[in-house]
């Protein structure tokens, strides 16, 4: 099993919803071939998120977006980014905060520079939690999973 660490300030938002979609796509993407209609085998990646100064809780508007997608992050809490969790990740994904993350290896970190949603409209939630699915999307492609 590959992982797939997704990074942000507080682990309350982007980070949470990146980790979200990139579970729930790939276990949809793991479920059927559409060509054969078969199970697939198991999948190769999975995602976790962590935060370098991580907050209480989720954001109340990060769980009111993701819930508008069928997909509940409400139990979730941030975790604080670890060197364990740096070194066993065979991708990070910074959410802007690249500067702010210096334990993440140069080699396997890619920033997505996304704006922290952090005090904005639900509207600016949407708009960030859109980008992300975008790029989850293509990533997984780019995975094979």
């Amino acid at each position: 099993m590959k992982y797939i660490l997704f990074v942000c300030t507080e682990n309350s938002a982007r980070s949470q919803i990146a980790e979200a979609f990139f579970n729930y796509y790939i276990n949809k993407a793991k479920n059927t071939d559409n060509k054969t209609k078969k199970v697939k085998e198991t999948k190769k990646h999975i995602a976790i998120s962590a935060g370098t100064s991580p907050a209480s809780k989720i954001r109340e508007n990060a769980i009111v977006v993701m819930k508008e997608m069928n997909i509940d992050i409400s139990k979730n809490k941030p975790k604080l980014l670890t060197m364990q969790m740096a070194k066993n990740a065979d991708k990070i994904f910074t959410m802007g905060c690249i500067k702010g993350c210096p334990i993440t290896p140069a080699e396997k970190t890619i920033d997505w520079n996304l704006e922290d949603p952090a005090g904005k409209s639900v509207g600016k939630f949407r708009e960030i939690r859109d980008k992300i699915e975008r790029r989850i999307k293509r990533l997984i492609d780019e995975l094979g999973d």
